[in-house]
């Protein structure tokens, strides 16, 4: 992952948590649709978060599933002191700083979750990255990647960012935040919708699929067999 991106992360970690419903237009139903799927059979699920941050979605997460392990992994140490600061005396929150998209994952998982964070990958470290998610999956493991999505066609992407410029600029935010958000998303490398679901496919992942679209924000959903 770009090291630009990572400064751009560093210097927004103390209001990240704070800003993150501001700027998601569909907050409650984005982060609703990728936590209601994190389902597991397991009474105490391994799960593994990429670019957890601030521990936002790993949250959600904990308080669906309380027994859950959850692993922590983000190339920003300062986002992860505001995870460590809201699992304070979690014991099985553990951390890891680190690019997953360079990682080798020594070990295995039930659950693979992401948010807001794959899309800054390059295409092909992108689907690199699903061949490697699914590699650290247990069998009948699922991997549940809330995210940013490309438009099929220019317009589309210059109707999503109009709605986007519109809502943040109503939400309440200061013109400081606003001006950092529209800077930090001038790095991401969206992809589309359709090639990340070919991307998964490609992977070996079965039941992929769209769960939940807004714009240009998108739920996304795969399964190892069994």
């Amino acid at each position: 992952m770009d090291p630009s991106v990572k400064d751009l992360f560093d210097a927004v970690a103390g209001d990240y948590d704070r800003e993150r419903r501001q700027l998601i237009p569909c907050f409650d139903d984005f982060y609703g649709m990728a936590l209601s799927l994190v389902e597991s059979g397991h009474p105490s699920p391994r799960i593994l978060d990429l670019g957890a941050g601030t521990g936002l979605f790993s949250g959600m997460v904990l308080h669906k599933h309380p027994h859950a392990r959850l692993t922590l992994m983000d190339l920003s140490d300062k986002m992860l002191e505001g995870a460590r600061r809201r699992f304070a005396g979690a014991e099985q929150v553990r951390y890891i700083i680190g690019d997953y998209a360079e990682y080798a994952f020594p070990e295995s998982y039930d659950i693979v979750i992401s948010s807001l964070s794959i899309h800054h990958l390059t295409h092909p470290a992108k689907q690199r990255l699903f061949h490697a998610v699914y590699g650290a999956l247990e069998p009948g493991g699922i991997f549940v990647n809330a995210d940013q999505v490309r438009g099929r066609h220019t317009s589309s992407d210059e109707y999503y960012r109009q709605r986007w410029l519109e809502s943040i600029r109503r939400s309440g935010l200061s013109e400081a935040a606003i001006e950092a958000s529209i800077k930090r998303r001038a790095v991401d490398i969206n992809a589309s919708l359709e090639d990340q679901l070919r991307w998964m496919e490609e992977a070996g992942f079965q039941e992929t699929d769209c769960m939940y679209k807004h714009l240009d924000f998108a739920v996304f959903f795969g399964r190892k067999p069994s």
